[in-house]
């Protein structure tokens, strides 16, 4: 079964970055499409950004511009760069993989003064 492990969360003020990663098991990661879900207290999980197995990339909008997600298949890891964050990003940021609905445990982002 493959896991899904994020880390890189914390706390951060307004218009500071963060970089998460997401490490899978297994050794299909190369052929996974993956995605960056957030869920912020008392809302739905909602889509931030994806990137399929060729690279090709999609972002939500309100984040279009502020993240990067990328990957590295030699180390199994997918990337979501977050800059220039707002309060509004608090969340606890998931990974997930499409391919086999594979959800990692989550990684609490803060942003505040």
């Amino acid at each position: 079964q493959v896991q899904l492990v994020e880390s890189g969360g914390g706390s951060v003020q307004p218009g500071g970055s963060l970089k998460l990663s997401c490490t899978a098991s297994g050794s299909s990661f190369s052929t996974y499409d993956m995605a960056w879900y957030r869920q912020a207290p008392g809302k739905q999980r909602e889509f931030v950004a994806r990137i399929n197995s060729s690279g090709f990339i999609s972002y939500e909008s309100i984040v279009k511009g502020r993240f990067t997600i990328s990957r590295d298949n030699a180390k199994k890891t997918v990337y979501l760069q977050m800059n220039s964050l707002k309060p509004e990003d608090t969340a606890v940021y998931y990974c997930y993989s499409i391919d086999i609905s594979a959800w990692g445990q989550g990684t609490q982002v803060t942003v505040s003064l």
